[in-house]
């Protein structure tokens, strides 16, 4: 179950129940793969609006591995999400919420 005041959410995502968490180290992973170069330019980036399909993976599978699922990327662009892309998009909105305030 997740825990608000360490930026966990709960999600179905493999029909399964899931935590996400955006730790310290998911946070250095989203940096590398998107390229962000540091938190404020990740907090920038996803604050525009603008979300690929590929940021949304990076998102969540950060998120779960975060939040102790062993998923790969690969394996998460297998399987269902509740509500499918918008569903996914959801998902990333309530985690960068979570992680960052209001202003994601």
């Amino acid at each position: 179950m997740a825990i608000p005041q360490r930026g966990e959410i709960d999600a179905d995502i493999g029909g399964e129940r899931r935590t996400l968490c955006l730790t310290l180290g998911a946070l250095a992973e989203l940096e590398a793969r998107l390229q962000a170069g540091d938190l404020v330019g990740l907090a920038e980036r996803f604050s525009s609006g603008r979300v690929s399909a590929r940021d949304l993976t990076a998102i969540l599978g950060a998120g779960l591995r975060g939040g102790g699922n062993a998923i790969t990327d690969d394996d998460l662009a297998r399987v269902s999400i509740e509500g499918g892309l918008k569903g996914a998009a959801e998902i990333a909105a309530r985690l960068l919420k979570a992680t960052f305030g209001e202003s994601a």
